[in-house]
């Protein structure tokens, strides 16, 4: 198996909403208010149709990610994308959530596993694909290194 590009993406972040520790932690929504995508054979925007982090903070400040947006694509296909991850909710992490610093790839514990899910006989192959991401915050936005699993 090998780890071959699939996209890159950003997406615009609201501030964050607090809702409050609860049964499994401290759960905050993060809503995505826009974005971009775009790869070798992916390219558009991210829709603001509901796109939003349910993120839970547990108390070892670990945040469990639940991460789900509308993509569509530069020439009008739509694509379905879930994913769930982990990140350390360190320094950097912390500071860049309140937009008053960055955290750089590498800087904290972040990946994702994203699910990509389409109807258009053009983009259907996203169905089948196994992928990996690797994630920063930066001021007001996150963005992601996405890679597809495929055979050597």
């Amino acid at each position: 198996m090998k780890l071959e590009p699939l996209m890159e993406y950003h997406a615009n972040l609201a501030a964050p909403l607090e809702v409050g520790v609860a049964s499994f932690g401290n759960r905050v929504i993060v809503e995505v208010t826009g974005g971009e995508f775009e790869g070798p054979k992916l390219k558009g925007k991210i829709r603001n149709l509901g796109a939003a982090d349910w993120l839970i903070i547990d108390s070892d400040g670990v945040g469990h990610l639940d991460v789900r947006a509308t993509l569509e694509t530069h020439d009008g296909a739509m694509i379905y994308l879930q994913y769930f991850g982990n990140v350390v909710m360190n320094e950097k992490v912390q500071a860049a959530l309140a937009g008053t610093g960055d955290c750089d790839y590498g800087e904290t514990t972040f990946f994702t596993a994203p699910r990509l899910e389409c109807g258009d006989e053009r983009y259907k192959w996203v169905n089948s694909v196994v992928a990996v991401s690797e994630g920063r915050i930066m001021s007001g936005r996150v963005e992601y290194k996405v890679y597809q699993c495929v055979n050597d």
